[in-house]
């Protein structure tokens, strides 16, 4: 069996076969959901991420596909992501895994990485093959999804219009954050270093206005679409944050990124309220939206909290994973 390691960006050929690979996939494994768009998958391959440097290989016959972060920031420069090792439904149990993750483990020795992360469900054919690799469950969590009714933009049945917030500015900002508030967003992403992380190998690294920039311009130049909903108060601080992102504008599953409360402005329903205001501005942006996911820690309570009051319900469990080379 042949695997070749694929150019970044790959060529549209190439792309069409990593594609093709993860719509079969996601029909056995997780025919509830949306299949990966041409575009989504495309804007992954094909633009390179602003933390690292990506590695990708494919088996010959459009078995299967992996694609490995190797991350440059200083912090990391010890670790990865496999943020995807994937095999064609009717080419599983034929070695195909096992040869992608032999390029993939090649690699990450040869970059002297001591530890590799990914992400898998649980109960599915990721987390078997994970473990059967070594990976060990670092970081329990699950995936949580929550409706967005069709029709004109307000509560839905059982939800709730969004509160007020007094002493607070609800602020939202389609694409990137205005360069007058980035820094107060970045300063207000430190509240993420108390979030749980379990065992997790990777490090978290203080947020720079530039920094914040680079991570959103990546989700625009890939095809996507981002915006932020703060709550800020009137001497310029950020206090809360949420952040929705469409990997496809045209897509029925939006992904709710980082939602961040500094620990000074707890206990004041901003994480609620700017939930609240996200979904009410996606609703009208986005008339084919229908639904709005997110992964939450177990050990997250607060938030898991917060979610259930919005409507949110537990769709999957799923585990960061981790394997020290």
């Amino acid at each position: 069996m042949e695997i070749q390691a694929l150019p970044v960006p790959p060529t549209n050929t190439q792309v069409d076969g990593w594609w093709a690979v993860l719509v079969a996939a996601s029909a056995a494994d997780l025919p509830q959901l949306p299949a990966p768009t041409r575009l989504e998958v495309a804007g992954r391959l094909c633009v390179a991420p602003a933390r690292g440097r990506a590695a990708l290989w494919a088996a010959d016959g459009g078995q299967g596909v992996a694609g490995l972060l190797l991350f440059t920031d200083e912090a990391n420069r010890h670790t990865a992501f496999l943020d995807v090792l994937t095999v064609r439904p009717d080419a599983r149990r034929q070695g195909v895994g096992t040869a992608l993750w032999e390029r993939v483990r090649e690699e990450l020795l040869a970059q002297g990485r001591t530890s590799v992360g990914t992400i898998a469900d649980l109960g599915g054919p990721g987390q078997a093959f994970a473990e059967s690799l070594g990976f060990e469950n670092v970081l329990p969590m699950a995936w949580y999804t929550q409706d967005v009714p069709p029709g004109p933009a307000g509560p839905g049945p059982g939800q709730s219009a969004v509160p007020a917030t007094p002493g607070y500015e609800l602020r939202s900002w389609h694409g990137l954050v205005h360069d007058d508030w980035a820094d107060a967003v970045a300063r207000a992403h430190g509240a993420m270093e108390d979030a749980p992380m379990g065992d997790v190998d990777e490090k978290i690294e203080s947020w720079t206005a530039e920094r914040l920039h680079a991570a959103h311009r990546l989700i625009l130049d890939r095809g996507g679409e981002l915006t932020t909903v703060a709550a800020v108060t009137a001497a310029g601080e950020v206090a809360a944050y949420t952040e929705l992102v469409l990997p496809d504008p045209g897509g029925a599953r939006a992904l709710q990124y980082d939602t961040v409360v500094v620990p000074a402005h707890r206990g004041h329903g901003l994480g609620r309220a700017v939930k609240l205001r996200m979904r009410e501005l996606a609703a009208r942006r986005y008339p084919a939206l229908r639904q709005i996911a997110t992964t939450v820690a177990d050990e997250n309570t607060p938030m898991r909290t917060v979610n259930e009051a919005l409507g949110y319900r537990r769709e999957r469990a799923a585990a960061y994973y981790q394997l020290k080379l």
